[in-house]
C-alpha cells in the first residue's frame, strides 16, 4: 500500500474512534444521569447584625443543615440568635456559608457508588497490566488492546470523573474560590500519588482516561512493530515541555488564587467522555488535543497537566520503574529510538533530568537483549563510555 494510502489511514481512524468515543460517551452521560460539576457562583446576600439566624436562612435559602456546619451551630435554639452575636464579622460570615455550599454541591454532584466501584476496577486493572509488565508480556498488540480497555471502561462508561488530573485541578480550584477542601478529593489525591510512587507513573499510564486515549491514537500512528511513525512523529525536548507545564501550572494557580477563575474548566479534555458540557472553544482545544496526539505522544500530559507535573515530582521515588541492565546492554539505543518520548534516552544514558515515563514497556518490548525490566532495583549510573559508539556501529547492531 502506498504511504499516502498509509497516511491517510491513519488519520480517519483516529478521527473515527474520537468520535466514535464523544458518540458513545453522550449516551453514557444521558444513562447516568450526569450534571456538570461547577463551584457555585457568589450570590448577593441579604445579611445586617439585627437579623435573627433564621430570619437569614429564610432570606437567602439557607438549610439549617449548611447554617450549623458554616456558623458551628450546636443546636436549634441558637437560630435565635442574632447574627450581631455570633462574633463574626459579615464578611466572613457570607464566606463561611459559601465554603459549606460549595462543600454541598460537590458531595451532591457525585455518584459515590460508581466512584468506589471505579476505583476497584482500577486497582485490580493496573495490578493486572503490572503483573504482566514484571514478565515482558505487553506486546505492541497487547498494549493497543489495553489502552482500548481502559477507555472504554474508565472513560465511555464510569466518564470523566473521577480522574487523577480533577484531583489536583479541582483541589486548587475550589480553595482558590471558596477557601474550602473537599475531603474525598484529598483521599483520591493521596491514593493516585500511592499509584505512583509503588509503580512508575502507573495511573497514568494505564487508568487515566484521557491519558490512555492520547496514548493509544498516538499507537495507532505507528508501524506493525510500534517502532516509528507512519506520519512523523516529533519529540519535544523535556526542558521545552515540562518548561511550559510549569509556567501553565503557575497561570491557573494564580488565576484560581487570585480572580477565582479556574482557567482549565472551558477546555478541558476530560469532557470528551462529557460532550453534553462542552462549548465552542473547549471542543476547537478537545479536537486539537486528539489529533495533536497522533504525532506529539500525551500532548496534554506533557504540556499542560497539572497532575503530570506533579506525578512527574512523585515518580522520582517511585519503587517499580525502568530500569537498564547494562552488563548486557549493547548500546544499540533501540529503545530510545522506539520510545515514544525521550525519556528512555535520559534513562538509558543518565545524562540529563528524566522525563516522565509512563511505563508503557515499549522499550523492554524491542531490546534484542532483554536488557530493560520493570523493577524494584535501583537504578545503578551509566558506565563511562558505554554510548561512545559510532552511529554505523550502532545501526548494525540494532536488530530491527
Amino acid at each position: 500500500m502506498p504511504k499516502s494510502s498509509n497516511k491517510t489511514s491513519v488519520v480517519g481512524q483516529v478521527v473515527l474512534l474520537s468520535v466514535l468515543i464523544v458518540a458513545l460517551s453522550f449516551f453514557s452521560v444521558v444513562l447516568w444521569d450526569a450534571k456538570p460539576e461547577e463551584i457555585p457562583e457568589a450570590r448577593d446576600w441579604v445579611l445586617n447584625e439585627q437579623m435573627r439566624i433564621a430570619e437569614f436562612a429564610e432570606a437567602n435559602n439557607v438549610t439549617e443543615q449548611i447554617l450549623k456546619e458554616a456558623l458551628h451551630l450546636t443546636s436549634k435554639e441558637e437560630l435565635s440568635k442574632t447574627i450581631g452575636s455570633l462574633g463574626f464579622s459579615l464578611a466572613e460570615i457570607i464566606a463561611r456559608v459559601e465554603k459549606a455550599f460549595a462543600l454541598q454541591a460537590e458531595h451532591e454532584s457525585k455518584n459515590w457508588i460508581k466512584i468506589r466501584v471505579k476505583f476497584v476496577l482500577w486497582t485490580t486493572i493496573l495490578v493486572f497490566v503490572f503483573v504482566l509488565l514484571r514478565h515482558n508480556r505487553v506486546t505492541s498488540r497487547m498494549r493497543k488492546s489495553l489502552y482500548a480497555f481502559s477507555i472504554v471502561l474508565f472513560g465511555v462508561i464510569f466518564g470523566s470523573d473521577p480522574s487523577p488530573m480533577g484531583t489536583v485541578k479541582d483541589a486548587i480550584a475550589l480553595y482558590g474560590a471558596k477557601g474550602a477542601i473537599f475531603p474525598p478529593r484529598m483521599v483520591a489525591l493521596a491514593i493516585f500519588l500511592l499509584m505512583v510512587v509503588l509503580a512508575n507513573k502507573f495511573i497514568c499510564s494505564w487508568g487515566c482516561q484521557l491519558g490512555t486515549l492520547q496514548d493509544l491514537l498516538f499507537r495507532l500512528n505507528r508501524d506493525s512493530r510500534d517502532r516509528k511513525g507512519i506520519l512523523r512523529q516529533y519529540k519535544i525536548p523535556f526542558f521545552v515541555s515540562n518548561g511550559v507545564r510549569i509556567l501553565f501550572f503557575i497561570l491557573f494557580t494564580i488565576a484560581a488564587f487570585l480572580w477565582a477563575i479556574d482557567i482549565v474548566e472551558p477546555i478541558d479534555p476530560f469532557k470528551v467522555y462529557k460532550p453534553q458540557f462542552v462549548g465552542i472553544w473547549g471542543g476547537i482545544f478537545i479536537a486539537a488535543i486528539l489529533l495533536l496526539s497522533m504525532i506529539i505522544y500525551r500532548p496534554w500530559c506533557s504540556l499542560f497537566c497539572p497532575f503530570g507535573l506533579v506525578g512527574w515530582l512523585f515518580e522520582k521515588i517511585s519503587l517499580f520503574k525502568v530500569k537498564v541492565n547494562y552488563d548486557t546492554c549493547i548500546a544499540c539505543e533501540a529503545c530510545a529510538r522506539a520510545c515514544p518520548s525521550t525519556v528512555m534516552e535520559a534513562i538509558l544514558k543518565r545524562d540529563r533530568v528524566i522525563p516522565d515515563c509512563f511505563a508503557c514497556g515499549t522499550c523492554i518490548e524491542v531490546c534484542p537483549t532483554h536488557s530493560i525490566s520493570f523493577s524494584a532495583c535501583k537504578r545503578v549510573k551509566t558506565p563511562v563510555g558505554k554510548f561512545t559508539k559510532d552511529k554505523e556501529t550502532k545501526r548494525q547492531q540494532d536488530i530491527e
